[in-house]
């Protein structure tokens, strides 16, 4: 069977800027025939995420993270519908994911590392199942419950770096379900500042282009920050950490203006911020959500049901067509979407 696939053409180097280049997409061949235990799959969307910036190195610098290797097709997060069955659980017509679904437009995959969806739990949007109520949104949640230590009625003020993003979209308003009275996000355009106030419930929202970043954070969080959700890194963390109480806690999510320089993971903090976070007792503590699967099945019913009730909104940035998905991870990695990033290979 014909299909199409994406494969790592070229690496950036550690220090580099992704671009579209740096996949290629190629004509490339699955078996007729489906062994016992597998399915033959039809991908309909694949998410594109920016850890796997990370996975574009030799050396992803982490020891959860394979390396994509050159001219082999590259994996992530992905949804199909099954065409072809001789597993005992799945059968023709179920919704499929996994975490390390291949770019191409169909394969042959083993059963047991599928997991069947539900479409009905998300409305029928079957790729939120790659984003709100998939691993984003766990990230999301999970982090917040685990490293936030967010109270019902604690009058907690929250600020979320690269809040217009898939999962700091999503944080800002876990953040306020689960306690926080007070709810600032950082961004980079007005119209990303504008959506996290008007749709997403923020309270308040900087685009960091503009202005003071540190006196806007000094007006709109008057009593300090005492959750920091952290996407960034960077100058924007020193800022907001420089404006945290005594005792509050770092999400340390992710550290997107990092993952193009060669710098061990997570950074180092310059020397002035290691010292107000140390003086002021600010927990900065690694999160990986993949240690909380144990706790994925509860946490998504509360993600989908939040959806369904409205009360979770969600952004998606969609792009048609496997050619595109090169043009699509470059376009994420420069801060040009808004919510999270989905290919669309249904078509």
């Amino acid at each position: 069977m014909i299909i199409q696939r994406v494969v790592l053409n070229s690496r950036p180097g550690k220090n580099g800027v992704p671009v579209a280049e740096n996949f290629r997409l190629e004509q490339s061949t699955i078996a007729d025939t489906v062994q016992v235990g597998q399915v033959r799959v039809k991908t309909l969307y694949l998410s594109v995420d920016p850890y796997m910036r990370c996975r574009m190195n030799e050396d992803t610098g982490s020891d959860y993270l394979r390396p994509w290797q050159l001219s082999e097709v590259a994996d992530g997060g992905g949804i199909g519908v099954v065409e072809e069955s001789q597993h005992h659980n799945l059968a023709k017509g179920d919704f499929v994911t996994s975490f390390t679904w291949p770019w191409q437009t169909a394969a042959i995959l083993d059963g047991d590392s599928l997991q069947k969806l539900e479409p009905q739990l998300v409305n029928g949007r079957l790729s939120y199942f790659l984003g709100a109520a998939g691993i984003t949104g766990l990230t999301a949640l999970l982090g917040i419950r685990e490293k936030g230590h967010v109270a019902m009625g604690a009058n907690q003020t929250m600020v979320v770096s690269g809040a217009a993003g898939a999962c700091g979209s999503l944080a800002g308003q876990i953040g306020r379900l689960e306690g926080c009275s007070r709810v600032v996000g950082i961004a980079g355009t007005d119209e990303k500042c504008s959506i996290l106030v008007q749709e997403m419930g923020f309270d308040a929202a900087i685009n960091y282009k503009k202005g003071d970043v540190a006196k806007q954070l000094r007006e709109l969080c008057p009593g300090g920050v005492d959750v920091y959700f952290d996407n960034v890194g960077g100058d924007i963390s020193d800022t907001v950490i420089s404006q945290m109480n005594q005792n509050s806690h770092i999400i340390l999510c992710g550290q997107i203006s990092q993952y193009n320089k060669d710098v061990p993971y997570p950074p180092p903090l310059p020397p002035d911020t290691e010292k107000i976070q140390k003086e002021k007792n600010i927990t900065r503590e690694r999160f990986l959500v993949l240690n909380y699967m144990d706790k994925q099945e509860a946490s998504v019913l509360q993600l989908c049901q939040w959806i369904q009730e409205g009360k979770l909104k969600v952004r998606e940035t969609v792009v048609e067509g496997l050619a595109n998905i090169g043009a699509a991870f470059q376009s994420m990695m420069n801060g040009g979407n808004i919510g999270k990033q989905i290919v669309s290979i249904s078509k």
